[in-house]
């Protein structure tokens, strides 16, 4: 017997992703066979018209349907399920369940999304015993010989080859094994064994029928379309990726964070190509042995493109050699950003089975050189994935965190040795070259003026006017009439009054433009080319150009303008009128600051006059704290706002930031702390500040100023380390492997209060620091209360 479904729509599927809509596809399970449906990308009502075959072996066997919604980098999100026993469809009339809408179930009861919407299916058993009933889950070259497809698409012709992927495809023998477990399955058994020997004595492909045979040429040519030349699929890739966003990196953290003198393509070249042999050569140096790279293919119709890698690992002091399996696939490949997801399983180590390790390899290009030469900015991230739980959790990524680090510092090395790593001094003097190649598009005001007035509100109340000067010159005097007296001449009718409100209206919407343009040439880039004064911190911005800016014009363009603001001081942009993907190549510095600076504020607005409220276009913060200063050299911006999110606004930006006074820059901001204080404070070496910078993250110019013992105050006190340095204070503890660690800014601490000691904090002082609203929340898990006006954290301080 076979059990055919056929899925047919859904409607009401909640939203998934960020853009509001979901990617959902259908998994169908019965036993050990598994199929999938196509994908319908961004739809809440999804339509798939596909039908799918089951062998039947137990009618004590459900039916399992679940809609997931595809996630590209990451698992999938589960949207709900229904569960259909099988012998419900076989005591149903005609063994048949009618067209009709399923609900679908959450995962479980503590799941956000209660309303999983439904599901259109038919389902019924086909009655039809041959040979071919009995081999949907056997070898797949029987598959090829069998008379009929499992699968059948409504959408198109019947003899169009599937677009569907089996999961799991299991042997003929432990199909066998486990049919004799159940009568269904010793009957099927019996009716099998005529088709087992059929099988074994062979069938000749000329009684193939003629849709068989053109399936298996359709798999022919996908076979040799996906051996096409590693560079014709970076080439297939390209147009399907552009525009695609980076994946972030993975949350395990970053192994190689590293610029080389070399284009973005070559060295994607370098180091995925079949042709290359730097992976062999890296394999040797490792003494891993075995090493298999198989050929780049396109699954999912040239949606992913994928490879596999095969090696045995050298045995270590810990484990002893085993056998690794390496699937990588490509992310993102558009000719310049290029994102690799290898996924790496051992399945022959302790816990093999329950986790896989993935990193992904992001190649991005770096900024220019002085050289003339291109650089590519490579970093290397990780994550484990947990199959299943496992009480090893925590050894098993402890354990994999310090192997990959080791690992790939000698990978960094090894590649340095191939490629010439980018010399700070050479960015140093790139930014001169790139600032200087940065010059504002000269226009005239008369230019500017023409296009700016170059619409139809100026034409009509232009022709306007001369018709009304006209007008009076070929009109008489008329008599003095109702309330009118000399000088006074008013309208006499209804039609006279409402033209005098339309020319009023339009005289005034006319000097509105005139007092715009006026005010906006005052604007003029005032703060661009401004030189920095001072020494110390100097920070640089240059605005390059913007893209997709909403626009709120009636027009249909924008008059935007950029307020760059750090350390309370703000720098503006000049105004360009009407558009919306502006250029703008403007420089702007700011003095040198004694520290440096954390944030940096950017807000775009539409210029709306002198006397009107500027609409904001969008905004953004950088925050110098969580960014390495290099990766800014040239950055392209996502706003945030309703406006800016909903046309994926962005700015393309360069941003320096230098340090004048070298080494001393420390020692000078330590001495003014020495005076502020009253207190004398220790210069940390090197090695102190290179561990509190890798604890919490931070860029290379961030300094360790003091470190004090305290207790966070919770239910129960946490004892750990407070730090602080220039521009943060951060929180570490480590209780039996349970780490909590968080840092706020300083700027964002709205009061700090100081309580005199308790029997609750040990007789030690709380000091309770209040934060400004919508701030630190990278640390609320360490808050002690949150509410509207801010979070508040109870420490215990003791001595450092």
């Amino acid at each position: 017997m076979k059990l055919v479904v056929r899925v047919i729509e859904a409607r009401n599927i909640p939203a998934m992703d960020q853009n509001g809509y979901s990617d959902p596809y259908v998994r169908l399970q019965l036993g050990r066979q598994r199929f999938k449906t196509k994908v319908v990308r961004k739809s809440l009502s999804p339509s798939w018209e596909e039908e799918f075959s089951f062998k039947v072996e137990d009618l004590k066997d459900e039916l399992v349907i679940s809609v997931l919604d595809e996630d590209k980098y990451f698992n999938d999100d589960f949207v709900g399920f229904l569960k259909i026993p099988v012998s419900r469809v076989f005591d149903a009339d005609n063994k048949s369940l009618p067209t009709a809408w399923h609900s679908l179930q959450p995962k479980n009861k503590k799941s956000k999304n209660k309303d999983c919407g439904e599901i259109l299916l038919t389902i019924s058993f086909s009655h039809n015993t041959s040979s071919a009933d009995f081999n949907i889950n056997s070898d797949p070259l029987d598959q090829l010989k069998t008379t009929e497809s499992p699968k059948r698409s409504f959408s198109g012709p019947s003899n169009a080859p599937s677009p569907v992927r089996v999961e799991d495809t299991t042997s003929s023998r432990e199909e066998k094994s486990c049919a004799q477990k159940t009568l269904a399955g010793r009957i099927a058994q019996m009716f099998n064994k005529n088709s087992d020997t059929a099988s074994d004595r062979g069938v000749d492909f000329l009684e193939l029928p003629e849709t068989t045979k053109s399936e298996l040429f359709d798999d022919k040519c996908v076979d040799q379309s996906s051996s096409a030349s590693f560079e014709e699929a970076m080439k297939t890739m390209e147009p399907r990726d552009l525009g695609s966003e980076v994946p972030s990196n993975l949350p395990g953290g970053v192994l190689v964070d590293q610029m080389y003198v070399i284009a973005p393509q070559d060295l994607n070249t370098l180091l995925f190509s079949p042709d290359s042999n730097f992976p062999r050569t890296w394999a040797e140096e490792q003494g891993n042995t075995e090493l298999q790279i198989g050929p780049w293919r396109f699954e999912n119709g040239c949606e992913s493109l994928k490879r596999d890698v095969t090696y045995i690992k050298a045995a270590n002091k810990l484990i002893k050699a085993t056998k690794g399996f390496e699937e990588q696939t490509y992310l993102k490949a558009d000719g310049k950003v290029f994102a690799i997801l290898a996924s790496v399983s051992t399945p022959e180590v302790m816990y093999g089975g329950s986790f896989k390790t993935e990193l992904l390899f992001c190649i991005t290009p770096g900024p220019e050189l002085s050289s003339g030469e291109q650089s590519s900015h490579l970093v290397i991230s990780w994550r484990m994935n947990f199959l299943q739980s496992t009480m090893m959790k925590g050894m098993i990524e402890n354990g994999a965190r310090s192997a990959l680090r080791e690992t790939y510092e000698q990978f960094a090395t090894f590649l340095s040795q191939t490629i010439t790593p980018v010399d700070s001094n050479d960015m140093g003097l790139n930014k001169e070259q790139i600032l200087a190649s940065l010059q504002p598009e000269p226009q005239s005001d008369w230019k500017l003026a023409v296009h700016y007035f170059a619409n139809f509100t100026v034409v009509s109340s232009f022709f306007m006017g001369i018709y009304v000067l006209i007008h009076i010159w070929l009109a008489t005097s008329t008599t003095i009439q109702g309330l009118e007296f000399v000088g006074l001449d008013l309208p006499d009718s209804i039609g006279e009054f409402i033209v005098c409100g339309v020319l009023v209206l339009q005289g005034e919407r006319f000097l509105q433009l005139i007092s715009r343009f006026m005010q906006a040439r005052k604007q003029k880039g005032s703060d661009h080319g401004v030189k920095a004064q001072g020494d110390g911190w100097l920070l640089t911005v240059a605005l390059i150009k913007g893209d997709n800016l909403a626009a709120v014009d009636s027009s249909g363009f924008c008059d935007p303008y950029v307020v760059f603001t750090c350390n309370g001081k703000s720098r503006t942009s000049s105004i360009k009128f009407q558009q919306c993907d502006p250029m703008w190549n403007e420089i702007f510095e700011y003095d040198a600051m004694d520290e440096p600076p954390s944030m940096l504020d950017v807000e775009v607005y539409d210029f709306d006059g002198p006397f009107n409220e500027a609409t904001s276009l969008g905004h953004a913060e950088i925050n110098f704290v969580k960014s390495d200063i290099s990766d800014l050299a040239d950055v392209w911006i996502p706003l945030q706002g309703k406006l800016a999110q909903a046309c994926q606004s962005k700015l393309h930006l360069r941003i320096f930031l230098n340090n004048t006074k070298g080494s001393n820059v420390v020692k000078e901001y330590l001495t003014k702390m020495e005076k502020e204080v009253g207190k004398k404070i220790n210069l940390r070496s090197p090695q102190t500040n290179s561990a509190f910078q890798k604890l919490f993250g931070l860029p290379p110019e961030e300094f360790l100023i003091n470190d004090f013992t305290c207790h966070l105050k919770r239910k129960m006190l946490l004892q750990g380390r407070l730090f602080l340095s220039a521009r943060i204070i951060g929180f570490h503890a480590n209780l039996f492997g349970h780490k909590t660690n968080f840092f706020f800014l300083w700027e964002d601490i709205e009061d700090i209060q100081v309580l005199p000691p308790s029997l609750s904090s040990m007789g030690s002082p709380v000091i309770v620091m209040t934060l400004r609203q919508g701030r630190g929340m990278d640390a609320r898990h360490g808050a002690k209360t949150q509410d509207e006006e801010g979070q508040s954290w109870h420490c215990g301080r003791q001595d450092p």
